[in-house]
C-alpha cells in the first residue's frame, strides 16, 4: 500500500541520507542489498543493509537484519552496471513519488560525477527497478519491457522515466498502519538499529518470511519439474530393456528358423516375401512360416537370420545388470519426488543431493552477459575470391530483389547466369576499382553452382554493374532487365569452386 510506504520512507530518511555506498550486492533474480556506511557516531550502525525487492510477489524495501546467503553465479548486467555507477556515491535523498508505491533513492558524489537515483517501482507484479540520469533518462532496467507487445512500453532505455498510470495521491483516511497490518515479530530485532527502524523490521519478518516461503515453493517445482523429467526417462529405459529381454529370450527361436531356412535355402528364389518350412523343433514338425526379404538373395535371408540370432546373444550378459541399474534410480527418483512434498524438507538440500548421487543433472544457470542480441539476417551469403573481394550470392528470389537494389553499390559487378534461373551474385568493388579478371572467372563460378546449370559445369552468365539492372514495375521477385554489360562463358573449375566454398 502507497500509505505503507510513505511511513517506511519516513523512518528510513533520517538513517539513509547522507551515507556513502559501500557495495551493491545483487540478489537475482529481481533484488538487491544496498550496503551503505552512515557518519560515524558513537552509537550509530557503522553498516546499513538496504533491501529493495521488485519481486512481483513480495516487492518491498526494509533494512535487512537477518542474514543472507551471498549469490554465487553470474549476476546480470543491471547490477553489474550499478556497482559501477553507484559505487563510493552519497545518498543524498530517499523520498515516495506522488504518494504511490515508488521510492526515489538520490545519488551524488557518483563516479561518473553526474547525479543517479534509482526508482523503485514497488507496484505488484509489475514491480521493477529503473537507474536515471541528470534528465530521468532511463539508463538501465532490471526487468526490460517484453520484447513482443501491442503497444509501445510506458519507458525505454533514452527515454525520460514517467511514473506508471494509475498513481495515488497519497494514503487513505481509512488505510490501515503498518502496525495494524503487520504483527510485531516474536523475537526483537538484532543489532543496534532496533530502536531506530522498528517498522522496518516488521516489514522485514512479514514479507521477508513470505518471500522465503515463495523461494521454496519456486525451488521445489523446478525440482520436482527435474526430477520428473529423469523419472519419465528411466520408466522409459526400463520399459525397452525389458522388451530387449523379451526379444533375448525368443534367440534360440531365431537360430532355429535359420537352420529351417538353411534346410530349403536350394529351393527359394529371390523375390519371395516369406516360406513355408516343416518345424523339426516343434512336436509333430507343423508348417512353420519364415519371412523373407523379397529384394535380397535367398542365402542373404539366410545371413539375416544367424546374425539377429549372434545380436541377441551379445547383448545378455549386460542387459540384467542395465536392467537392475535403472529401475533402482527410477525408484530412487520417486522417493526424491515424495520427499519433495515434504514441506519440512529444504528443496535446496534435495537437490544438491540429488545432484551428488547422480540423479539429477547440475541445473544450468545462463549468463546473461554473455547472452548475445540475435544476429539479422541478411538477405546474401558471403564469399570472398581472388584478391580478397567480397561476393554476395542472394538466397531467394526476393533475398535477389534485396541484394541488388539495397545491398549493393552502383559500381558493384552483378552477374546472373544466361539462360537459366539462378541466385543474383554481386562482385562488391570499391570507388573506382577494376575489378580482376580472376575474381570476375570465381565470382562466375558461384553464378553457376548457385543454378540449375551447376549439373552441366558450365553456362553463360551476365556480368554489369549494379546501376545497369533494373527492375521492371510489377515484375515478380528477382525478375530484373538490363540496360548494358556483357555475356561471358564460364566453365567451373571444380577445385577452385571448391575452395571458395570451403572459405
Amino acid at each position: 500500500m502507497a500509505g505503507h510506504v510513505a511511513e517506511l520512507v519516513a523512518e528510513l530518511q533520517p538513517l539513509l541520507k547522507g551515507c556513502r555506498v559501500r557495495e551493491i550486492q545483487a540478489l537475482p533474480p529481481r533484488d538487491l542489498l544496498l550496503i551503505v556506511e552512515p557518519d560515524p557516531t558513537p552509537d550509530g550502525p557503522p553498516i546499513l543493509r538496504l533491501r529493495i525487492s521488485a519481486s512481483a510477489q513480495t516487492a518491498r524495501l526494509h533494512l535487512q537484519q537477518d542474514r543472507v546467503l551471498v549469490h554465487d553465479g553470474p549476476e546480470g548486467p543491471f547490477f553489474k552496471l550499478l556497482n559501477e555507477e553507484l559505487q563510493g556515491a552519497t545518498l543524498r535523498d530517499v523520498q515516495q513519488v506522488s504518494g504511490d508505491r515508488i521510492v526515489r533513492l538520490e545519488f551524488g558524489a557518483t563516479p561518473s560525477k553526474r547525479r543517479r537515483a534509482l526508482m523503485a517501482e514497488l507496484v505488484g507484479r509489475h514491480a521493477n527497478l529503473i537507474l536515471v540520469g541528470p534528465e530521468d533518462e532511463v539508463l538501465a532496467m532490471l526487468v526490460p519491457p517484453p520484447a513482443r507487445k501491442a503497444h509501445a512500453p510506458r519507458i525505454s532505455v533514452g527515454q525520460t522515466w514517467s511514473p506508471p498510470g494509475g498513481k495515488a495521491t497519497g494514503p487513505r483516511a481509512d488505510s490501515a498502519s503498518l502496525v495494524q497490518t503487520y504483527p510485531k515479530p516474536q523475537a526483537p530485532p538484532p543489532g543496534p538499529v532496533k530502536d531506530r527502524a522498528p517498522l522496518s523490521w516488521r516489514v522485514e519478518c512479514a514479507l521477508g518470511g513470505a518471500a522465503q516461503e515463495h523461494r521454496q515453493d519456486s525451488l521445489r517445482k523446478k525440482l520436482q519439474s527435474r526430477a520428473r523429467r529423469k523419472l519419465s526417462r528411466a520408466r522409459s529405459l526400463v520399459k525397452g530393456l525389458r522388451k530387449r529381454t523379451l526379444a533375448m529370450e525368443g534367440a534360440e527361436r531365431v537360430r532355429q528358423d535359420g537352420e529351417l531356412l538353411k534346410s530349403v535355402l536350394d529351393s527359394l528364389k529371390r523375390g519371395q516375401s516369406s516360406v513355408q518350412v516343416p518345424d523339426w523343433f516343434t512336436d509333430g514338425a507343423p508348417l512353420r512360416t519364415l519371412e523373407l526379404d523379397p529384394r535380397r538373395q535367398p542365402t542373404q535371408n539366410l545371413q539375416r537370420y544367424f546374425e539377429r540370432h549372434k545380436k541377441l546373444l551379445r547383448g545378455r550378459d549386460s542387459l540384467q545388470r542395465e536392467l537392475r541399474l535403472a529401475s533402482e534410480k527410477g525408484q530412487q527418483l520417486e522417493a526424491l519426488l515424495s520427499a519433495s512434498e515434504d514441506s519440512d524438507q529444504d528443496p535446496a538440500a534435495l537437490d544438491a543431493k540429488a545432484v551428488q548421487d547422480g540423479l539429477l543433472d547440475k541445473p544450468q544457470e545462463a549468463d546473461p552477459r554473455k547472452r548475445k542480441a540475435p544476429v539479422p539476417r541478411l538477405p546474401y551469403l558471403t564469399y570472398r575470391v581472388h584478391g580478397g573481394l567480397e561476393v554476395r550470392v542472394g538466397r531467394t528470389a526476393k533475398d535477389n530483389d534485396d541484394l541488388t537494389f539495397r545491398h549493393a553499390r552502383g559500381n558493384d559487378l552483378w552477374m546472373h547466369t544466361a539462360d537459366c534461373p539462378g541466385s543474383h551474385v554481386v562482385l562488391r568493388l570499391e570507388r573506382g576499382q577494376e575489378a580482376p579478371q580472376e575474381a570476375v572467372l570465381e565470382a562466375g563460378m558461384l553464378a553457376v553452382h548457385f543454378s540449375p546449370a551447376r549439373q552441366t559445369g558450365r553456362a553463360q552468365v551476365h556480368v554489369a554493374p549494379v546501376k545497369q539492372v533494373h527492375k521492371p514495375r510489377g515484375a515478380k521477385p528477382g525478375l530484373v532487365t538490363l540496360s548494358g554489360g556483357k555475356t561471358m562463358h564460364v566453365r567451373v573449375q571444380q577445385s577452385r569452386l571448391t575452395e571458395l566454398l570451403r572459405g
